[in-house]
Order: structure tokens, then sequence, then C-alpha cells
């Protein structure tokens, strides 16, 4: 017996003929062929067999999904050991990929059917932050072949190539990915898409490129990228004047996590709070990288990694003169919930933030300026104020520091002159001293513009000028409130500016990068051409030295006897000197104070006031000597 079965939704398409007792369905009557139309619940039989009928339109319909549900991405492999060992970082992670800017590294992409770029392409967008954009350059898209859609105003665009060693037919594909010279640096997520299909491919990490011609962090001599790159191990000067003491410091950049414990530090910087699309962006300048980072390394007005202190206790923290490295700062701040760690001055401030910079890829050195002037309102003099009888009158904010320490990074700055002027080494200061618009950083300063007292260019070079090279004047204030110039020192603020040399643990004296010979006519216009571009205040005018006919002055300088030893009498012997031929009256008051290295005065050990004398100091005949207990 025979049934008939019209698919109930074609009636006029088609007819199935049912024989029950074999089970098996014919078609008659085809007027337009088979319907692929999708049916949640296929018909059954009319004859109520239970036999479920199966239209040409159901089985189209399986073979389809079963289609999409076959895998089109077999296997991916970053070659993360190769790449890193290639891009310098495999130091960091042989496990993650992570590469430099401006370089190419290789991914083979396994599929499961053969690859046709002219029929089905392969389309790969890289972005990082939380709101990438191709005018940002924080997202690209790119593929093969190249003919991907994108932003006609597209800020960064990576390249791809199908290696040689690729065997489409198998579909087995060599691919080489250059993302360019100024990709902004972090972490990126990629996605591959292919046949309808996409894959994510674990996160990998881009930095800064200074083997990269391209990249503004270029640094031609592989010496130096070892040193200011790769070395974990620096030496770090501390003292006072000609008794220069070095510490060891491991800068440990490349210890575990890191990558991760730097990226923090970028994204907690109060700009990506602000606007993190604009921050992110942004990270393709290694300029706006460093100040980053300057600011981040201190906590004064964010969630930076330090806090400093320069008083006598530290309860509740470390002494900064125990800590000798980086790293255990740097994940103390992570561990803790990125809350600033317990103490820090300058030296420490510095080896952290050459640590940051090292692992992101800017070459970085840290630098110490003995004898370093704090002008605290940029006139670039430091000055002192007395009354007649040798005391500080007027309380004055500037200071002159034993010792103060910073870095240098290297990079381009086109953002002040196309002619490369300014290129080179750039003075960063991560120890909150002054603000920088609005923020407790410093820099980058060009020590080229530093030199030559360019202090119209940013950033902050008339702070760090007035550190290496201020005139410190002496002031004396009289009953009458008046002011008068006694004595202008234009040497002695920075002395033996200091770093490690390259592939060795010698100290390389640097000063005559920063000013010229003291007292030489190149010096001596590079500091008038600095004052000239400082704006002058009321005050500032009103202390100026007056440049007219002045009394013969008595100069006076200390000469040590003997060498300070700890625990010893110290011996020094005060000459005094004039050109005159008048005999003078002199009274001499002589304090003797502990300095912290800041310049601030700790204790006083010792006062004497010598009888008045009279002396004819046509010569430079006159001395006394004082003794002191260090």
């Amino acid at each position: 017996m025979l049934h008939s079965l019209m698919a109930p939704h074609r009636l006029n398409a088609h007819t199935l003929v049912h024989d029950p007792g074999s089970k098996m369905f014919s078609h008659v009557n085809l007027t337009w062929g088979w319907a692929w139309q999708e049916y949640t619940n296929p018909p059954e039989c009319c004859c109520r067999c239970g036999f479920t009928v199966r239209t040409p339109a159901t089985v189209r319909d399986n073979e389809m999904a079963a289609e999409n549900k076959d895998p089109v991405f077999k296997d991916v492999d970053l070659q993360s050991k190769t790449n890193n060992t290639e891009h310098h970082t495999s130091v960091i992670s042989v496990a993650q990929l992570i590469v430099r800017r401006g370089q190419p590294f290789t991914v083979t992409l396994q599929l499961t059917q053969p690859f046709n770029p002219g029929l089905h392409p392969l389309t790969i967008v890289a972005v990082t932050g939380s709101a990438p954009s191709e005018d940002r350059g924080t997202k690209s898209s790119f593929g093969i072949p190249d003919d991907v859609k994108r932003s006609p105003s597209a800020k960064t665009l990576w390249k791809i190539e199908l290696g040689r060693s690729s065997s489409p037919q198998t579909g087995i594909l060599t691919l080489t990915i250059t993302p360019p010279a100024n990709t902004p640096i972090g972490e990126y997520t990629l996605s591959v898409r292919h046949r309808d299909k996409e894959m994510l491919l674990p996160t990998l990490v881009v930095l800064f490129n200074p083997w990269c011609p391209d990249d503004w962090v270029f640094l031609p001599d592989e010496k130096e990228r070892q040193e200011y790159v790769m070395s974990e191990k620096g030496i770090i000067y501390k003292g006072s004047g000609q008794y220069i003491s070095p510490m060891n410091w491991d800068f440990g950049q490349f210890e575990n996590n890191t990558v991760n414990i730097c990226m923090k530090i970028l994204d907690l910087n109060h700009k990506h709070l602000k606007d993190p699309a604009d921050d992110v962006s942004a990270r393709c300048n290694p300029i706006y990288v460093s100040r980053v980072i300057s600011a981040m390394i201190n906590c004064e007005d964010d969630n930076g990694v330090l806090e400093g202190n320069w008083g006598n206790s530290f309860w509740g923290g470390v002494t900064p003169s125990q800590w000798n490295g980086s790293y255990a700062i740097l994940k103390q701040w992570f561990d803790i919930g990125c809350h600033p760690v317990k103490f820090g001055q300058c030296w420490v401030f510095a080896g952290v933030m050459c640590s940051v910079m090292r692992l992101l890829g800017i070459p970085c050195r840290v630098v110490t300026n003995f004898q370093s002037a704090h002008d605290t309102n940029g006139n670039l003099t430091i000055d002192v104020y007395h009354s007649d009888y040798g005391v500080r009158e007027k309380e004055s904010s500037d200071s002159v520091w034993n010792f103060h320490v910073w870095v240098e990074g290297w990079m381009k700055r086109p953002d002040l002159t196309k002619d490369g002027k300014y290129d080179g080494w750039q003075v960063l200061d991560p120890t909150p001293q002054e603000k920088s618009d609005g923020a407790y950083c410093c820099g980058p300063a060009p020590v080229k513009a530093i030199l030559n007292g360019d202090t119209k260019v940013k950033y902050d070079v008339p702070f760090v000028f007035a550190e290496v090279n201020a005139d410190r004047i002496d002031w004396l204030i009289k009953a009458d409130g008046s002011k008068v110039n006694i004595f202008i020192d234009a040497v002695s603020v920075g002395q033996n500016i200091s770093t490690k040399s390259v592939g060795s643990n010698k100290r390389m004296n640097i000063t005559d990068t920063y000013k010229y010979r003291e007292g030489s006519e190149e010096e001596r216009a590079a500091f008038k051409r600095a004052v000239d571009n400082i704006p002058s205040t009321a005050e500032e005018n009103e202390e100026k030295p007056e440049n007219g006919e002045r009394e013969d002055k008595v100069i006076m300088r200390y000469e040590e006897v003997s060498k300070p030893m700890n625990g010893q009498d110290v011996s020094l012997k005060l000459v005094l000197h004039t050109e005159g031929s008048d005999a003078r009256l002199l009274s001499i008051n002589i304090s003797v104070q502990a300095m912290m290295y800041n310049g601030s005065p700790a204790v006083t050990i010792q006062n004497e006031i010598c009888p008045s004398l009279s002396w004819s100091l046509s010569q430079p005949i006159g001395s006394t000597c004082c003794s002191v207990t260090a």
C-alpha cells in the first residue's frame, strides 16, 4: 500500500510517496526542485508509521551545519623562543611572545583546508587598549591579500607576508608580521579571520626597539645597547665633592613579572585614568612614555611606586640606604595593590626608573651630579642670606645638595627641531622636587640644550641647567633690611657629573657634556643665554648683583690640612685674600654644622668667634685653623 505525503509548506513543489513496508520514499511531481528550507520539526508520514521524513532541504541544512562545525584552524605556533631571541627579549620570557616594534616576527598557522587567498582571504586585526582605533594607531587591520578595508587616516599599518616555507596546498602558512616602528608599546590581542571563522591568538607584548634605525630610541652602538638596555647590573655614585663612593645596584629589569608590573605603572598614570584612549595612543612616543614614568616612580600626585623620606625617622618602611636593587621595590608595589613602597631618596628613585626604562626598551643610564643645586624660584641662582653676625637671616628654599641622582634616556627629539640638534641623551628626574605641567616629574630635557643654555627648550631645561651651573650668591642683610651682595661663586655647582662606563666598572666623568669648562668664555656665554631666556620677577630684579664699581672684597676659602676620617678631628685652614693694600679690621665667625646630603642642616657642631684683628691683606697671607670632631 502506498501513501502520499506532501511537504506541508511546499505543496506545489513536490510530493513524496512512501512505502510503509520498505520505509522508502520516492518523489514525484517535481515542479520547482527541492526547497532548501530549514525544518525545525521535519514532517512525519501521514500513515502514522513513525517514519520521519528527511526532505532534501533538511539534508542540505544538516550538511551545512556539519561543515560549519568543522574547524578552520588546526594549530598555531607563535615561535616565542625563536622570536624572542631575535628580538632580544628571551631574557624576559621564552613562553610569552615579546617583540620589538619595527622588526618582523614569525608565526606558523596551520589550516584544516588548503589556503586559496583569492577565494578565502586571511585577515588579522591587532588591537591594544580598551578603545582601539585605527585613527589613533591602537588598531591595525592587515591580511593576505592586502586588500583589507581600513581607515584612510590609519596611524599605524602592520605588515604581513607569506613566508617561503609555507605550503598553501596543505594549509601550512608561515606568516611574517611586522609592527611598524611607531607602534604604541603595550599588550596586544591579535585575531585571525578565515572562511568566516575567527581565532584569538595569545596576548603578545610590543616594546621599543633601540636596534631599529626607524625607532626614535635607536642607539647605533651595540656595546652601548648591551650596557644601557640589556645589562641588569650597574653602579650608582654617591658622596661629596672629591669623595665619591660607588654602590652596586641590581636593576633586575628582566626578573619575573616585570612586564606586567611596568604595564601596570603605565595604566595607573593620571593621564590614562583621565583619557585611556589618548594615553594608549601616545605610547608610540618615548618622549611621552618617559615623562609618564618620571611621574609614576614617585607618589606625590598618583599611585606611584616610591614614597620619599628625607627625615631622620623611617618607621614603617625601609631606610633608603638599605635598598640595593629595583626588583624588590617594584614587586612589593605590585603585590600590595600598587601602593607606594616606603622609603626612597634620589638614588633609589633613579635606580627604579632606570629599570623600567630598560625593560620597555628605552636606553637609560643613572647619572650623579655632585654639588647639585636646587633652584626653587627659577632665577638660576642659589641665594644664601647672612646677618652682620654671619648667621642666616632670611630663610631660603634654595639649596645645594652634596650629590643628586637622576637618569638619562636616549631618544630623538623631532618635537623640538627637525635637524636632530637635540637628539641623544635626555635628563629625566623621578625624584619629586618641583612640579612640571602640574605633576611631580622632570624631563626629558636635552643634555645638549643644558650645555648651551637653551632654557626655552622643553622640558624643564631651566631647572636642570641650574642643578649643574647655577651661581651661588651670598647676601648680607643689614640692620635696616637692605641687602648687599657679598660674594658670587660661579664655579662650585655641578662637579664630577658621573656615570658607569660602558663595559666596565670604571667611573666616567661626563661633566663636559653638561657644561663648558668653568670660567671659560663659552661657559659664561651659556649662562648669560640661559638667564636671558628666563622671565624675571620683581623680587629677582631686586636681588640681582650690581655690576658697578665695588669696594675690594676679602676672599675667603677653606683648605684641607688632612683628609676627613670617621671618628677623628678634621683640620681645616681658612685662607683670606684681597687685591687691595689697605688695612682691614676683620671679625671672623666660624660655624660648623653637620649637613644632610640634600643641603639641609642637621645639627650645629661648633661655633667660634675670633677676636677682631687688623690685618694688611695686600697679599694672600692670612690663615687660621680650626679643628672639629667628625
